[in-house]
């Protein structure tokens, strides 16, 4: 696979930006999972660059934090983070930008994006309950309500903004400056 220096580019801008919306973060009193901005990064990361580039810069994301490089939530990293308890939510990161980013490319519907973007929602949904019961001993029930449950209507909330902004940017920026894909 060969890149472009643009999309090496944006994939490298992409992937800071995701670091950047993972610091704004708020400790919630009843889990140890912090509520932050990661999943709108990643759903923006999707819908602006693409399957390609947008599972390419959350990849980037990863490995940064992986070597230790503090870009996770709350300034962490480390590949401890990666497969510890919230590690799956992490791990699922690259495969909902690649789906949303698929659907973007390859069937030019607003409501197919949209579906796309709770199918990626989910898909990570899955992966960190899965890795958080593994870990910690807890059913999967127990995990969904300890990770997941507080926090759907505040992701799905987060999907229909990166989507209102997504589409924005793809609209004026692309079409006016003849940047597209």
């Amino acid at each position: 696979m060969k890149l472009t220096t643009k999309e090496i580019i944006l994939c490298g801008l992409f992937a800071a930006l995701i670091s950047i919306l993972a610091q704004i973060s708020i400790p919630l009193p009843f889990t140890s999972v912090p509520f932050t901005l990661q999943i709108f990064g990643i759903a923006i990361t999707g819908l602006i660059l693409g399957y390609k580039c947008g599972f390419i810069a959350t990849l980037i994301y990863l490995v940064l934090g992986g070597i230790g490089i503090p870009v996770f939530a709350q300034f962490s990293g480390g590949i401890s983070v990666l497969f510890g308890p919230t590690g799956g939510f992490l791990l699922g990161y690259p495969l909902m930008a690649f789906i949303i980013g698929y659907f973007k490319e390859h069937f030019q519907s607003n409501i197919l994006t949209a579906i796309s973007m709770v199918v990626g929602l989910a898909v990570v949904y899955i992966l960190g309950t899965i890795m958080f019961s593994l870990v910690t001993g807890n059913t999967i029930a127990q995990s969904l309500i300890y990770c997941v449950v507080p926090f759907v209507v505040l992701d799905l909330l987060k999907l229909v903004l990166a989507y209102t902004i997504g589409e924005t940017v793809c609209k004026r920026v692309f079409s006016n400056l003849n940047l597209a894909k």
